[in-house]
């Protein structure tokens, strides 16, 4: 059912748009900063201890619930995955920020685009021109569509029931919020979620080979994606670019200044044309892992 499960959690958030800050979101990151001020004294084991206390009791109610409902009738399991992968994933949200960005710049409206990409994506986007723009955007775009969509579809296949999509997203919301503490309380947080991170992470970026160019993606994502700090994020973006056949990284305005990064990808600069080619590679690399789950459903049918 994990097919159907998918397809209708896409219905439901196409028919009501989801937030990455609904309800459970916010209930979960108040619960994480009430957790942070009673165990944060700076050091890593207790950023551990935090992170075991976050994560525990959400995934045990969770797991029960469904457990509890799929024991009742199997449809009610079914529709509490459904109800969990529209809490956690966000497909609209980035096709409709992408259409957003990619409008403003096409009608070569760059004051709106600079305001787009800093609501949508809290970049700094003061001083960018429309070519930084779109490379900033598909930078965004193909990690956002990662860490939403199909990391989100990697553990939900991967794991029992909804467990694995609400360990994907706790796990990223606690690294968001810890891990850029000046002391060590964070660090086990971006340490878990990187480990949790490599598996989809790295079928994500062969999704993406796949889906575009895959021989310029696999050069990339062998010869750059090492260069990146973050090697999952690494491995996302050279393969990504790779298949688009873009060039993304190079300097970034962040809060602190410009920020120099590693060069990935091969070809041309990117542009608006860009921003419409990444759509395309991101709902291709969807349909392929929809039918690859729905081979999958129907192989365990048949045995």
């Amino acid at each position: 059912m994990t097919f159907f499960s998918l397809i209708s959690a896409f219905l439901l958030d196409q028919w009501r748009p989801g937030s990455d800050r609904n309800r459970f979101v916010l209930l979960f990151l108040s619960y994480a900063d009430w957790l942070e001020q009673y165990f944060n004294t700076g050091a890593r084991r207790h950023g551990i201890a935090a992170w075991i206390a976050a994560m525990t009791p959400v995934l045990i109610l969770w797991g029960w619930v469904y457990y509890l409902l799929h024991g009742l009738n199997p449809l009610l399991g079914w529709a509490w995955n459904v109800i969990t992968l529209y809490l956690t994933m966000g497909f609209r949200q980035f096709s409709y920020s992408f259409t957003e960005i990619k409008d403003a710049l096409k009608n070569g409206d760059l004051l709106l685009a600079r305001k787009l990409l800093k609501e949508l994506h809290g970049v700094k986007a003061d001083k960018l021109d429309s070519q930084e723009i779109a490379r900033v955007t598909i930078e965004r775009g193909l990690v956002y569509s990662h860490r939403y969509v199909f990391g989100i579809i990697v553990c939900f296949a991967v794991l029992p029931g909804p467990l694995g999509p609400v360990l994907y997203r706790l796990a990223e919301l606690l690294d968001e919020r810890w891990s850029d503490r000046p002391d060590a309380f964070g660090d086990f947080a971006a340490k878990a979620f990187q480990i949790i991170d490599w598996l989809p992470a790295r079928l994500t970026a062969l999704s993406f080979a796949i889906a575009g160019n895959f021989e310029d993606a696999v050069y990339c994502w062998r010869a750059q994606a090492a260069s990146w700090v973050d090697q999952n994020q690494g491995i996302i973006l050279a393969s990504g670019a790779g298949a688009l056949g873009v060039c993304l990284g190079d300097p970034s305005e962040e809060a602190g200044g410009t920020h120099y990064r590693p060069e990935l990808g091969v070809g041309e600069e990117a542009d608006v044309d860009f921003l419409q080619s990444t759509v395309g590679l991101v709902w291709r690399t969807l349909v392929l892992w929809l039918l690859l789950l729905l081979m999958l459903d129907i192989a365990g049918w048949a045995g």
